[in-house]
C-alpha cells in the first residue's frame, strides 16, 4: 500500500472547504513521479470504487441528515482512495439529488388541517387509507398533478412498497438539495477524488439520482417504485450503470447511508451474478442511519451486509491489502 501523501489532514474531513485545484494538481503530478504511478489506460487489472452518496449532507456534522460515524468512514475512505492509488482504475460517485417538491418531503403531504408531517414521520397504507395524510394539491399543481391524480398515486405508491418488501414511505428532512451546499461532495473526498485524477490520468464516473418527484430512489440502479401518477413508467433500473461496472474486474463499494442507498444499491446488483461475485464492500467505510429516540436502522444494515457475505460478496476492510483480498487477481 501506498503512503498516504502529506497534503491530507484528516482533521479537515468534518469541515467544508474548496479545494485548492492548481495546487493539489501541481502535488498530484509530483506524487505519480514519486511513486512511479501509471495512467489507468495502462492498468491490466481493472477495479472501479462506487462512493454511493459521500456529500455534506450525510457525511458534515450539522447538515440535514448527517449519519453518525460518516466522519470517520470519509477518513478511513480517504486513506483508502489515497493508499491505494496504483490499483484504482476509476472512481464512480452517486450523487442524492433532490428539490423541495417530492414525495418524502413534508411539502408533498398534509393533514385535514393542512399541517405537513414532521420529519422522520413513516406514512403507512393504512395512514393514506384512513386520510391521516393526502397528497397536497397546491404543491401538485405546479407540477401538472391534480388532486385525483395525486392521491391515487399516493395510495398506489405506499401499497407498492409494502409489497415490495421495501422501508414504508418516509418523510425526509430536506436534503441533497440541488444547488445547494449539502449536495457537493465532502471536501476532503472531493480532493482525494481530483488527486486520483491527475495522478493516474482518469475521469471519475458521476450519477445523480432522486430527481423524480413521486419516487424514493435509494439505489443508484433505480426507484423504489417504477410508475408514477398516471401509471406511465418514469425511470428504468440503470442499466448503462449495469454494463460499466460489468467491465471492471473488480467494484469496491463504501458510502453513506449503509442502511439505505448503500444498502439498497448492492441489493440491486445482487441481480447480476457476475457483479455479485466481484464486488468488495468496505465494512468500515459506510454507517446506518441513527436518529437517536427517532429511528435506528442498525439492526437492519448489519442484517443486510450479512446477507450480501451469504449470496457471495466479500465484506473486506479498507485498510486491508489488496492483494490478499480473496478472488482478486494478482
Amino acid at each position: 500500500m501506498l503512503p498516504v501523501p502529506p497534503h491530507f489532514d484528516q482533521e479537515s474531513v468534518a469541515d467544508v472547504w474548496r479545494v485548492p485545484y492548481e495546487e493539489r494538481a501541481s502535488n498530484a503530478a509530483a506524487w505519480a513521479r514519486a511513486q512511479a504511478l501509471r495512467p489507468v489506460a495502462d492498468d491490466s487489472r481493472r477495479i472501479a470504487l462506487l462512493l454511493v452518496d459521500v456529500q455534506n449532507t450525510f457525511c458534515v456534522p450539522g447538515f440535514e441528515l448527517f449519519v453518525p460515524g460518516a466522519v470517520d468512514d470519509s477518513r478511513r475512505t480517504c486513506e483508502f482512495v489515497y493508499r491505494n492509488l496504483d490499483a484504482i482504475t476509476q472512481i464512480v460517485l452517486t450523487l442524492d439529488t433532490h428539490q423541495a417538491t417530492q414525495i418524502f418531503h413534508a411539502l408533498w403531504l398534509v393533514d385535514e388541517q393542512g399541517r405537513h408531517p414532521h420529519p422522520y414521520t413513516l406514512v403507512s397504507t393504512q395512514d393514506v387509507e384512513r386520510g391521516v395524510w393526502r397528497f397536497n394539491r397546491d404543491a401538485g399543481r405546479t407540477l401538472g398533478i391534480d388532486q385525483e391524480g395525486g392521491q391515487g398515486h399516493l395510495l398506489e405508491y405506499v401499497r407498492a412498497l409494502k409489497r415490495g418488501g421495501k422501508y414504508a414511505l418516509t418523510i425526509w428532512p430536506y436534503h441533497a438539495m440541488l444547488g445547494g451546499i449539502g449536495h457537493a461532495l465532502v471536501s476532503a473526498i472531493e480532493e482525494a477524488v481530483f488527486f486520483h485524477t491527475v495522478t493516474r490520468q482518469s475521469q471519475p464516473h458521476f450519477e445523480e439520482k432522486g430527481r423524480i418527484p413521486w419516487t424514493e430512489h435509494y439505489s443508484a440502479l433505480g426507484p423504489e417504485v417504477t410508475l408514477g401518477p398516471d401509471g406511465e413508467r418514469v425511470e428504468r433500473r440503470n442499466e448503462d450503470l449495469v454494463a460499466h461496472l460489468l467491465s471492471f474486474e473488480a467494484v469496491v463499494i463504501a458510502g453513506q447511508a449503509k442502511s439505505h442507498c448503500v444498502a439498497w444499491t448492492i441489493d440491486d446488483l445482487l441481480e447480476e451474478p457476475e457483479l455479485a461475485e466481484k464486488t468488495y464492500l468496505l465494512e468500515d467505510c459506510s454507517s446506518p442511519v441513527v436518529v437517536p429516540g427517532v429511528v435506528d436502522y442498525t439492526a437492519e444494515a448489519n442484517a443486510a451486509f450479512a446477507r450480501f457475505a451469504d449470496a457471495g460478496m466479500h465484506v473486506v476492510s479498507s485498510t486491508d491489502p489488496l492483494e490478499g483480498w480473496p478472488g482478486l487477481r494478482r
